[in-house]
């Protein structure tokens, strides 16, 4: 975290200094908060500052054909064209409004399938039954859920298959078989 005031302390609630060696003196962040990207020379580009997403970007993932780039920013999901040769966004655009029976089910970490399904992971608060994992097709509709007892921070396949959901959630590790596999490079 920044110092007091800094972008991602600015109400300075947060003790930058925790954690770190005495006398660490006053700590700031040195980048900005953006999403890059790295091309197979080595070469690092901006592809989408905090600034155009109108926050701190936190979740990342890629649609299955890599023509769709999801970023998690406060709690929903912008979601951006990925397009030309040269790997451009267009601009962010919101992927689905993350409601549930009229409660917000706010995502942190997030996943497509192989069919291009996003899997978020959901933090609905005091809400008991809306918290776990939400599962939206490519057009941003819901088609499924998996609830748990607590609040899910992150989500990630796994398993020799791919097909076991991972779901860390407050104080717990839940893992399900699923019908699907993650989408993964290659």
């Amino acid at each position: 975290p920044d110092v007091a005031g800094g972008p991602s302390n600015q109400q300075g609630c947060l003790n930058a200094k925790v954690g770190q060696p005495a006398g660490a003196g006053t700590l700031k962040r040195e980048l900005s908060c953006n999403v890059y990207r790295v091309d197979p020379s080595g070469r690092i580009d901006m592809v989408i500052s905090e600034e155009a997403l109108g926050a701190i970007p936190n979740g990342i993932t890629f649609s299955p054909d890599y023509k769709r780039l999801y970023v998690v920013n406060r709690g929903l999901v912008s979601v951006l064209d990925v397009v030309g040769p040269a790997h451009q966004v267009s601009k962010p655009r919101q992927f689905a409004d993350f409601v549930v029976d009229g409660i917000t089910c706010r995502t942190d970490g997030v996943r497509t399938d192989v069919f291009g399904n996003l899997w978020a992971s959901s933090n609905a608060g005091t809400n008991v039954g809306y918290s776990g994992v939400t599962v939206w097709n490519p057009e941003g509709k819901l088609i499924g859920r998996i609830r748990l007892p607590e609040v899910c921070a992150n989500v990630a396949f796994g398993g020799p298959k791919r097909n076991r959901l991972f779901m860390a959630a407050g104080q717990s590790l839940y893992a399900v078989y699923t019908n699907t596999q993650g989408a993964s490079p290659g």
